[in-house]
């Protein structure tokens, strides 16, 4: 794990988590405008290099099979635990935010672990893994066929488990969802099933539409999706 916060000041801070996608992307220390921009606010910012994320060999890699998501957030919440009891991490004011896969597992994390967000931004994720395995291409098809052990035909309840719609009702953080109208890897239709079951609950959500795909190549879009999410994170969590 790799953690950043705002100088001169004390622990323990608000933060945010900013969980990569992939899953086999990794972190490193290299310059990142999302994690520069959160600490120009004032928060802490954490990266997890959890198990399915490169640089760690084969075994780490392919430590999702059959769990997805689930794997990844007991790494996410083992690091959590470790700097809360370092007095690094503030537990009342932690923020769980992705994109793609990090938009996944943010969204399953604030449904599993509900105990330990006071916020979740997600941006591009999976929400209803069902749904979007439905509308997505062949290709990811293909890839969730090896990461889930086989098709929601097959093996219907490992999909169950690992799809954050599925947690809606234990979901007690505020959620900023932002979306993609044409997006080919995390479909809309799947994210607005997730968003219309946050309704359906009264579950306090936000969400951004862009019309564009996964992501926007546009720096002034870029640039309007930061300034949301900073904006959602100040008005729940203070740092």
């Amino acid at each position: 794990a790799r953690a950043a916060g705002p100088p001169g000041r004390e622990g323990p801070f608000a933060t945010a988590f900013l969980v990569h996608g992939g899953p086999e992307a990794q972190d490193d220390d290299s310059y990142r405008a999302r994690r520069a921009a959160y600490v120009d606010a004032g928060y802490a910012v954490v990266h997890v290099n959890y198990r399915g994320s490169t640089g760690y060999g084969s075994q780490w890699r392919d430590a999702l099979t059959g769990r997805p998501g689930l794997t990844e957030l007991e790494d996410v919440a083992a690091v959590y635990d470790a700097l809360v009891a370092e007095g690094v991490v503030d537990p009342a004011r932690a923020v769980l935010t992705g994109g793609s896969w990090g938009g996944f597992l943010t969204l399953l994390g604030l449904g599993t672990q509900p105990q330990r967000w006071a916020a979740g931004i997600a941006e591009v994720p999976v929400a209803d893994y069902l749904a979007a395995y439905e509308d997505e291409m062949e290709g990811l098809r293909a890839y969730d066929r090896a990461l889930f052990g086989g098709s929601p035909e097959e093996v219907r309840d490992v999909y169950v488990r690992s799809s954050p719609i599925t947690y809606v009702d234990d979901v007690t953080a505020p959620v900023l969802v932002v979306a993609g109208a044409n997006d080919p890897r995390c479909p809309i239709r799947q994210i607005d099933n997730y968003v219309d079951a946050l309704a359906a609950k009264g579950k306090a959500h936000e969400v951004y539409r862009f019309d564009a795909g996964h992501g926007s190549l546009v720096i002034e879009e870029t640039i309007r999706q930061v300034e949301a999410a900073l904006a959602f994170a100040l008005k729940h969590v203070k740092p």
